[in-house]
């Protein structure tokens, strides 16, 4: 029988409509797919080269538990150089990718009972770490209006005696939203006021767009740093998602508890791929430049032809490469076949009828919505945009 904590919880839904996706294209399905938070670029040849230097010099072994100690020290120079925030190597782990920095972060800072702030829409996966740790997923509502981002007013609503940890991502998966330095400001002013932590979620710091300036969260005060873990990666910035390495940095006490996790589940990350990572992140950032500056043309190109539809709503990402609009005005709208109620029914429609691949919002607690990436060719966007605006022609 199946334990009851994985009765609590369900599979990813972008898993699932990728993995639908992927099995019409197995068909010979001609399937646009912008389900997925994944660069179609390939990853730069100096990280490439890096990891067939490690592979050639039989750097195959076990490496310690938290990640190398020169990565580890290449973090923390990071973190000194482009957040002006100081952390030693003891304070930093290097993960198999985010998730698992994220999933360790979260089973060492929560407990039985212990109730965790999440700003929706959100990622999907947090509210299911949360349950797997025994915690309580507090979701806030975040509206259109305010850009779907968290406000003091109501952070200070949600925030209970049982409240431990505050999740907060930025630039935001799925919404592309990102915050700037004074909105992060009014938020420490109520954060200030509690004793709770906060897993600020950055893997997406470095893709930001009309010359927003990133501010990571710890950096906004010492006290706060103190009661921060940041999540970071090398996955979305240097095309690295198949190389799985991410890191935290945060709290020396928190950071042993996510070793001790990680050393009883996975040991180390790869060996190649920390080696991978060493050099995305002291060598040449040009490839990080060229990619950003691609994902803004399709952002913007995207974000044109989803406002032109009739009734679409859509802000406009500051940050990551998703759009969220809202198509609710399509709802309780049908063909022949098909009656669409909600986004999950649009989604399944535009699969199956446009041949084009989207999350329903409701996967990010945000019924009304899509999220569309435009982690993929403009060639491809053109041809998706069609089917999507002959597939919503279809439903009267």
């Amino acid at each position: 029988m199946i334990s009851e904590r994985v009765n609590r919880i369900s599979i990813s839904s972008t898993m699932m409509v990728a993995a639908e996706a992927k099995s019409m294209k197995s068909e010979g399905i001609d399937v646009i797919d912008l389900s997925v938070g994944e660069s179609d670029f390939p990853t730069p040849e100096n990280i490439k080269a890096a990891a067939k230097k490690a592979i050639d010099n039989d750097q195959t072994k076990y490496t310690v538990n938290s990640g190398m100690v020169e990565l580890r020290l290449a973090i923390a120079e990071k973190y000194k150089r482009e957040n002006n925030l100081s952390y030693s190597p003891d304070e930093i782990i290097v993960s198999n990718g985010a998730k698992q920095s994220l999933f360790n972060a979260i089973q060492s800072t929560v407990s039985f009972d212990d109730e965790v702030i999440i700003p929706a829409p959100y990622w999907v996966s947090y509210p299911e770490m949360i349950k797997l740790a025994n915690g309580i997923p507090v979701i806030v509502n975040c509206t259109e209006e305010n850009s779907f981002k968290l406000t003091p007013e109501a952070l200070k609503k949600a925030v209970t005696p049982n409240t431990k940890v505050l999740i907060l991502c930025n630039p935001s998966n799925p919404t592309g939203a990102a915050y700037t330095k004074d909105e992060l400001h009014s938020l420490a002013q109520v954060i200030e006021n509690g004793s709770y932590y906060i897993i600020a979620d950055e893997i997406y710091e470095k893709l930001v767009y009309d010359d927003f300036k990133f501010v990571s969260f710890a950096s906004i005060s010492d006290s706060l740093k103190t009661r921060t873990i940041i999540i970071n990666g090398v996955s979305k910035a240097y095309a690295m998602t198949g190389w799985r390495i991410g890191y935290a940095a945060g709290p020396e006490h928190i950071i042993l508890g996510m070793n001790k996790i990680q050393s009883h589940s996975t040991s180390n990350a790869c060996s190649i791929s920390q080696y991978a990572a060493m050099e995305a992140i002291t060598g040449s950032q040009t490839a990080i430049e060229m990619m950003r500056t691609e994902y803004k043309k399709r952002r913007d190109y995207l974000y044109e032809e989803l406002i032109s539809i009739s009734g679409i709503r859509c802000h406009k990402s500051e940050g990551a490469f998703y759009l969220f609009p809202n198509f609710s005005k399509y709802f309780h709208k049908s063909t022949n076949v098909l009656q669409v109620e909600n986004s999950f029914d649009l989604s399944m429609y535009l699969l199956y009828e446009g041949k084009v691949a989207v999350v329903p919002g409701s996967a990010f607690g945000a019924e009304g919505f899509i999220r569309i990436s435009y982690s993929t060719s403009m060639e491809k966007l053109i041809e998706a945009v069609r089917r999507i605006k002959a597939a919503l022609l279809k439903l009267q």
